[in-house]
Protein backbone atom coordinates (compact mmCIF):
# COMPACT_ATOMS: atom_id res chain seq x y z
CA UNK A 1 0.00 0.00 0.00
CA UNK A 2 1.32 3.43 -0.95
CA UNK A 3 1.67 5.96 1.80
CA UNK A 4 0.31 9.45 1.12
CA UNK A 5 3.11 11.95 0.75
CA UNK A 6 2.92 14.99 2.96
CA UNK A 7 3.54 18.31 1.28
CA UNK A 8 5.53 21.24 2.55
CA UNK A 9 5.19 24.74 1.19
CA UNK A 10 8.16 27.10 1.01
CA UNK A 11 7.72 30.87 0.80
CA UNK A 12 10.62 32.45 -1.07
CA UNK A 13 11.92 35.92 -1.82
CA UNK A 14 13.95 36.50 -4.95
CA UNK A 15 16.69 39.05 -4.34
CA UNK A 16 17.69 40.40 -7.74
CA UNK A 17 17.84 43.53 -9.85
CA UNK A 18 16.23 41.76 -12.81
CA UNK A 19 12.67 40.55 -13.32
CA UNK A 20 12.01 36.93 -14.23
CA UNK A 21 8.96 35.10 -15.42
CA UNK A 22 7.73 31.99 -13.63
CA UNK A 23 9.16 29.76 -16.37
CA UNK A 24 12.67 31.20 -16.05
CA UNK A 25 12.48 30.92 -12.26
CA UNK A 26 11.34 27.29 -12.24
CA UNK A 27 13.86 26.40 -14.92
CA UNK A 28 16.64 27.72 -12.66
CA UNK A 29 15.23 25.81 -9.66
CA UNK A 30 15.00 22.54 -11.60
CA UNK A 31 18.51 23.03 -13.03
CA UNK A 32 19.89 23.51 -9.50
CA UNK A 33 18.11 20.41 -8.16
CA UNK A 34 19.29 18.31 -11.12
CA UNK A 35 22.86 19.61 -10.79
CA UNK A 36 23.03 18.71 -7.09
CA UNK A 37 21.00 15.49 -6.91
CA UNK A 38 20.60 14.15 -10.44
CA UNK A 39 17.39 12.93 -12.05
CA UNK A 40 16.63 10.36 -9.35
CA UNK A 41 16.93 12.93 -6.56
CA UNK A 42 14.95 15.53 -8.53
CA UNK A 43 12.12 13.07 -9.13
CA UNK A 44 11.76 12.50 -5.37
CA UNK A 45 11.19 16.20 -4.63
CA UNK A 46 7.78 16.47 -6.31
CA UNK A 47 8.51 20.16 -6.88
CA UNK A 48 5.68 22.41 -8.04
CA UNK A 49 5.29 26.17 -8.32
CA UNK A 50 2.15 27.18 -6.45
CA UNK A 51 2.36 30.98 -6.71
CA UNK A 52 4.72 33.44 -8.33
CA UNK A 53 4.65 37.23 -8.14
CA UNK A 54 7.35 38.86 -10.26
CA UNK A 55 6.56 42.41 -9.01
CA UNK A 56 6.80 41.53 -5.30
CA UNK A 57 9.56 38.97 -6.04
CA UNK A 58 7.78 36.28 -4.03
CA UNK A 59 7.22 32.62 -4.84
CA UNK A 60 5.62 29.62 -3.16
CA UNK A 61 6.93 26.14 -3.92
CA UNK A 62 5.46 22.78 -2.91
CA UNK A 63 7.70 19.81 -2.19
CA UNK A 64 7.55 16.46 -0.41
CA UNK A 65 8.23 16.82 3.34
CA UNK A 66 11.24 14.49 3.24
CA UNK A 67 13.03 16.60 0.60
CA UNK A 68 12.72 20.10 2.13
CA UNK A 69 16.44 20.20 2.98
CA UNK A 70 17.37 19.10 -0.54
CA UNK A 71 15.24 21.85 -2.08
CA UNK A 72 16.63 24.47 0.32
CA UNK A 73 20.20 23.47 -0.60
CA UNK A 74 19.37 23.66 -4.31
CA UNK A 75 17.78 27.11 -3.87
CA UNK A 76 20.86 28.34 -2.01
CA UNK A 77 23.06 27.21 -4.91
CA UNK A 78 21.27 29.43 -7.44
CA UNK A 79 23.41 32.51 -8.05
CA UNK A 80 22.33 33.57 -11.55
CA UNK A 81 19.20 33.52 -13.69
CA UNK A 82 19.74 34.60 -17.31
CA UNK A 83 23.19 36.04 -16.45
CA UNK A 84 21.71 38.31 -13.77
CA UNK A 85 22.92 37.85 -10.17
CA UNK A 86 20.25 36.45 -7.88
CA UNK A 87 19.85 35.16 -4.32
CA UNK A 88 16.83 33.17 -3.20
CA UNK A 89 15.86 33.28 0.47
CA UNK A 90 13.41 30.96 2.24
CA UNK A 91 11.04 33.07 4.36
CA UNK A 92 9.02 30.23 5.89
CA UNK A 93 8.13 26.55 5.56
CA UNK A 94 4.72 25.14 6.43
CA UNK A 95 2.47 22.15 5.90
CA UNK A 96 -0.43 24.23 4.54
CA UNK A 97 -0.68 27.33 2.40
CA UNK A 98 -3.00 28.94 4.96
CA UNK A 99 -0.46 28.56 7.77
CA UNK A 100 2.32 29.71 5.43
CA UNK A 101 0.48 32.93 4.60
CA UNK A 102 0.01 33.58 8.34
CA UNK A 103 3.75 33.13 8.94
CA UNK A 104 4.61 35.55 6.11
CA UNK A 105 2.18 38.24 7.24
CA UNK A 106 3.82 38.57 10.70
Amino acid sequence: MLKKTRARYLALTIDSEGMFGSREFMSAVWDAVLRLYGECGASQTGLALIDYNAEKKLAILRTVHTTVDMVRAALASITRIHDKPVAIHVLAVSGTIKALSKKIKR
